[in-house]
């Protein structure tokens, strides 16, 4: 069977979103940000603190799930994006006017704005978002555009990170459309759940790490976490684009595509 073409309009978008995807990792914005390597934010972290993010991270995710879709309006509509920014930089200096006390209670917050932003843009994308499908893409958002130069490249790579979450998304799709989110016995859910949160809890520890920079302050926070809220932001158009252009051409040959901007570099 012959690969369907992307028309010149679309293969556009894709290559748009391929940039989003693929633009330059979150802790190397954070250090230009905070002026300072985040490794001096990092020798103030307690290892208590690194211990328990990961944690704070899965339950934060969890709720956000549940919580933020039903804030919003299942109907089609333009994305709210500097409501979003609005909402998270208000977050931000809250928390991070107390420190790492107040990042406990900042995270699960931050994230459910991050999440309800997300879904904003699914649904501005054509995405249903009451569906178990748009939810688990959303929560698959916190796994993706995380990556640094530490990181494997064939590991931390959009196309890899989807494939190596794939068949857990699929397994806790089939539980939610079945049971529901809040149903018990939902191990594919958890180990989901779990595969994000690892990701996701690198980036939190470098939120908490900039936040930290000797001489930076507490209005750091806020500025913090709009810098959060613009990084998914853009992740999610990114994702949420190419899952249009999905529905339209078939995976495969969004694929196809992807890799022949990825030659033609």
């Amino acid at each position: 069977m012959t690969t369907p073409l992307l028309s010149p309009a679309d293969l556009d978008a894709l290559a748009r979103a391929r940039a989003l995807l693929e633009r330059p990792s979150l802790t190397a914005r954070l250090s230009s940000l905070v002026g300072s390597p985040l490794e001096k934010g990092m020798a103030h972290l307690p290892a208590s603190w690194r211990g328990k993010v990961g944690a704070i991270a899965h339950d934060a995710l969890l709720k956000a799930m549940d919580t933020a879709a039903k804030t919003l309006k299942p109907e089609a509509r333009d994305a709210s994006p500097r409501l979003h920014k609005l909402l998270g930089s208000v977050s931000g200096g809250a928390g991070g006017a107390f420190g790492l006390a107040g990042l406990a209670v900042e995270i699960p917050v931050s994230t459910v704005l991050i999440m309800r932003a997300i879904l904003d843009i699914a649904r501005a994308e054509g995405e249903d978002i009451g569906s178990a499908r748009t939810r688990l893409a959303a929560l698959e958002v916190f796994a993706l555009g995380g990556s640094s130069r530490s990181d494997d490249a064939a590991e931390s790579g959009y196309y890899a990170v989807r494939a190596a979450l794939a068949t857990t998304v699929g397994e806790a799709a089939r539980h939610l459309a079945e049971k529901g989110l809040t149903s018990e016995g939902a191990p594919a859910l958890v180990r989901l759940i779990t595969l994000v949160a690892a990701r996701y809890k690198v980036q939190l520890t470098q939120k908490a790490a900039g936040m930290l920079v000797p001489g930076i302050g507490a209005a750091a926070g806020a500025g913090i976490n709009l810098m959060f809220m613009n990084h998914f932001q853009d992740v999610s158009r990114g994702h949420f684009t190419v899952r249009r252009l999905e529905r339209r051409y078939g995976a495969e040959a969004v694929q196809a595509a992807w890799q022949a901007l990825e030659a033609a570099r």
